[in-house]
């Protein structure tokens, strides 16, 4: 998102100070999912969900890690963000810079000056550490009562754990937030997505400006620098994902606006999200919009309907149980 200041920075003072930081924030997340799963190692479900998540954060790629796992419990993001500040402290104190931008992460040490590397690797150490230790300290008290974490802790195998509230044995139904061809989310041309790591979904190429709830729920995460995505918590406890267009989170919110705000109850057919298709393509991005079950809760049978024109507020584009 800070491209453009770093390229700045480079030209003209032929270093940044600023790309180190981002990559030790990749870095501190990805220690904060790292410290969730230990704390959810005998949840299989979980696991399916954190270990690709802190994977790719620690190779710069962090929406999985931060939709998928730490937004949805809160501390781990926090306890990220704590850890990524002691580190930025250390590394501007040392005046560490990159000679060029890359990829974030720990790949991001290879964008450093040589002269520099070894004083980045202990912010990097510290990077991983804080965040880790903190995740697993806060998250035994947080944790401490809920009966799938005390199942865990009390029993030696591994298991799935299901959420309290259990959904109704009756059909749901998803409809459809933009208008426009659905297609599977095999078709899309973004690994975190196609490959399913964040969870089943499908995607849709937008023929309007406008997102719109697919269902009853609760704004849950709102993404306010960027405000091209936003998490959606129904009232048994599933999660859904909006991600409108592909790696948009690099436009830093120009052509996006929230017509919604975290915490309200929304009902399907609300509007949520107005973007700006033309500046997304100008951008050189795709405005593929995809809809991702992060959380599934105890529903299951999930099937959706794509190959399809569907019309917003109106096209059913799945059905569950």
């Amino acid at each position: 998102m800070s491209n453009a200041i770093d390229l700045q920075l480079i030209a003209d003072y032929e270093g940044t100070m600023l790309w180190p930081m981002i990559a030790l924030s990749n870095i501190a997340q990805g220690s904060a999912v790292l410290g969730m799963i230990v704390l959810q190692r005998k949840n299989a479900q979980a696991q399916e969900v954190n270990v690709p998540s802190c994977i790719s954060c620690y190779l710069g790629v962090t929406e999985p890690a931060i939709f998928g796992v730490n937004l949805k419990h809160v501390f781990p993001f926090v306890c990220g963000m704590v850890g990524s500040a002691c580190a930025s402290v250390v590394c501007v104190a040392m005046g560490i810079v990159a000679n060029a931008i890359g990829v974030g992460g720990l790949p991001g040490i290879l964008s450093i000056h040589p002269t520099f590397m070894g004083s980045f690797a202990i912010c990097m150490v510290i990077a991983i550490a804080v965040p880790f230790a903190l995740t697993i300290l806060v998250g035994k008290k947080k944790l401490q009562g809920d009966a799938c974490y005390d199942a865990q802790m009390a029993s030696g195998e591994e298991i799935v754990c299901e959420k309290e509230s259990q959904l109704e044995h009756r059909e749901k139904e998803l409809k459809a937030f933009l208008t426009g061809k659905v297609i599977a989310l095999k078709e899309v041309n973004d690994g975190v997505f196609s490959e399913g790591i964040m969870g089943e979904g499908l995607a849709m190429i937008p023929q309007n400006d406008t997102l719109y709830a697919p269902v009853d729920a609760t704004v849950s995460v709102l993404m306010q620098d960027s405000k091209h995505a936003c998490g959606l918590t129904l009232s048994n406890g599933i999660e859904i994902l909006l991600h409108v267009g592909i790696d948009t989170v690099d436009m830093n919110g120009d052509g996006f606006e929230y017509l919604a705000s975290e915490g309200q109850r929304v009902k399907a057919g609300t509007p949520l999200i107005q973007f700006d298709r033309n500046k997304i393509k100008a951008a050189g991005h795709s405005d593929t919009t995809v809809c991702i079950i992060t959380e599934p809760a105890s529903a299951e049978n999930f099937r959706f309907v794509t190959g399809i024109e569907g019309k917003a507020k109106e096209t059913v584009v799945a059905v569950f149980e």
